[in-house]
């Protein structure tokens, strides 16, 4: 039984979050530039058992394509070329990084603390997961 991996993939930095084995709970892993995320997720799959990939797909407020999503396709398909045996889906990432904000102020971070866009990202592939998790599409 393996562990779903979501990732909010960006430009500069790619925000990673991981299920429990039971995918159950997401939890935050860690958020790095984008540039070394494959690397680290080689060794993370040489070390954990992986089913599934999530991947967020940016979207506008009326469903069109954000400016980000060639850039996350391009992603994807390293993501599928790297590891062929694990399945990819793609997830609505909207409202992701505005609930993020939300939750670190209602967990009473300060406002340097807030301004960590690293955090911010963390907490946006953490909420992309616990939403697919909490949708039944496990």
């Amino acid at each position: 039984m393996g562990r779903i991996v979501a990732l909010d993939y960006g430009k500069k930095r790619t925000g990673i979050a991981v299920s429990d084995p039971l995918k159950l709970i997401a939890g935050g892993l860690t958020a790095l530039p984008s540039k070394e995320i494959i690397g680290f997720l080689k060794q993370y799959v040489a070390e954990n058992a992986v089913e599934l990939f999530i991947v967020g797909d940016p979207r506008q407020m009326n469903y069109t394509p954000s400016e980000n999503r060639e850039r996350v396709l391009r992603f994807k398909e390293d993501l599928h070329r790297t590891f062929p045996g694990i399945e990819i889906q793609m997830v609505d990432e909207r409202f992701t990084s505005l609930l993020a904000h939300q939750a670190m102020l209602q967990g009473g971070l300060k406002k340097k603390d807030r301004q960590d866009k690293a955090l911010v990202d963390e907490l946006s592939a953490t909420i992309l997961l616990q939403s697919f998790l909490e949708t039944d599409k496990v």
